[in-house]
């Protein structure tokens, strides 16, 4: 992987509660690094000997968008064009179950248009993650 040539960014709901933020940029990540190890650098000690974990190589910033804005961008990422990126999704439908076992059967059974997206993390080159979201502002 090239990492000059590649960018990740996660782009949340600006009108959800902080909680709910945190909460969908941490499981996000999680799904990233899971399905993306090669980002994840190796351990480092510090100078008192102390090992630290590794982490992703490359910055991830996290943009901010309205809801019917992130549901357009995921409905983009559907499209042929995109199918090379990586993207992991987080929904109302996810946030809601108290099971991974629910998650599956309630997925299963909801039509992707019925679907409120909190977040995306959108990963792969650089020119078609800028090409989705080049122009959107930082969540701060």
């Amino acid at each position: 992987m090239d990492l000059q040539n590649e960018k990740c960014v996660m782009v949340i709901d600006e009108n959800l509660p902080p909680g709910i933020i945190a909460n969908t940029a941490a499981i996000m990540g999680i799904t990233l690094g899971k399905e993306m190890p090669e980002v994840v650098g190796v351990n480092v000690t510090d100078q008192s000997g102390n090992e630290h974990l590794g982490i992703i190589e490359f910055p991830v910033p996290i943009l901010k968008g309205s809801p019917e804005i992130i549901k357009a961008i995921r409905e983009k990422l559907y499209q042929p064009a995109f199918q090379d990126l990586t993207v992991v999704d987080f929904s109302n439908l996810a946030q809601g179950c108290k099971t991974y076992d629910e998650f599956i059967s309630k997925m299963g059974n909801a039509s992707e248009s019925t679907l409120q997206y909190f977040g995306l993390a959108i990963c792969g080159p650089k020119k078609k993650v800028n090409k989705l979201t080049g122009s959107m502002p930082l969540l701060r």
